[in-house]
């Protein structure tokens, strides 16, 4: 498509001129901007395709923990009868996408979120999917809103893994680890636990907020991410901890080391606690 605008070979091959893939070209300055990069994939994809998965998450901002290698790939999902392939920098998708899936966000065609959600489901781990189930009814729809789009998918890849996902997800969740820390809980077959539960003092006062919490065993669970690493926010989270413990809490607090690193320890010790 460049060469029929009347750019050369020569000119395609500059310094200044990055190539995704290859008919695809940006300038090097707009290398590093994602909606360039979008609009040029889009620009040399085939008729009826739209940003999917992945990729319309991100443009929906809802962010997926636990990401392989090649995130920066743009999904893309085609009619059925293209027969676009796969590339450097896309990923190609073919499965029916009537008209009611689809919208424009930026400028661009995008999966709905809903259909964003079913997508995902084929393509993530329990745990993640969880992740984006939470935001999804956090932000842009309602539980009601996924059952339909499932009940319009009911078989094939990631059908099962939504049903089993979807009862578990909550609004509520405040951060993507905190839903992965979340499915371990369900997954090992604990008592499901309340979230951001706030805990008050003899006089009402609000104490503190935990993003997990069994009350009837005075016990609070704990998503420590990378802020909680700054000096003002850890020396306010000792002194929470003590208010609590002094209180007769047992606090738990765990980082993604723990939640990815040795999730059968993170349940013991939680198991343990609830004891």
């Amino acid at each position: 498509m460049a060469l029929q605008d009347g750019l050369t070979e020569r000119q395609l091959r500059h310094p200044a001129v990055v190539r995704l893939s290859r008919d695809t070209y940006l300038p090097r300055a707009l290398a590093g901007e994602t909606s360039a990069r979008l609009a040029a994939v889009l620009l040399t994809a085939p008729p009826g395709a739209v940003l999917s998965h992945a990729t319309a998450a991100d443009l929906w901002g809802i962010a997926i923990p636990l990401q392989a290698e090649g995130g920066a790939r743009v999904h893309l999902t085609v009619p059925m009868g293209s027969r676009a392939e796969s590339r450097r920098d896309r990923s190609v998708h073919r499965t029916q996408l009537p008209d009611g899936d689809t919208t424009r966000r930026g400028g661009m065609p995008v999966t709905t979120p809903a259909r964003t959600w079913r997508d995902l489901a084929a393509v993530l781990r329990p745990s993640a999917l969880l992740a984006v189930s939470d935001q999804v009814l956090a932000r842009w729809c309602s539980r009601g809103d996924l059952e339909q789009q499932l009940a319009c998918r009911p078989t094939g890849r990631g059908s099962a893994r939504a049903r089993a996902v979807l009862p578990v997800a909550d609004p509520r969740a405040e951060s993507p680890m905190e839903s992965v820390l979340r499915w371990l809980v369900h997954e090992a077959g604990l008592p499901p636990p309340e979230l951001q539960y706030v805990v008050r003092d003899a006089h009402g006062r609000t104490t503190a907020r935990a993003d997990l919490a069994w009350p009837d065993r005075r016990l609070l669970v704990e998503f420590d991410g990378d802020v909680h690493r700054q000096r003002d926010v850890f020396v306010n989270d000792l002194r929470r901890q003590n208010r609590l413990v002094a209180a007769g809490w047992t606090v738990l607090r765990f980082t993604s080391a723990d939640v990815l690193g040795r999730p059968d320890d993170v349940i013991a010790e939680i198991r343990r606690a609830l004891r």
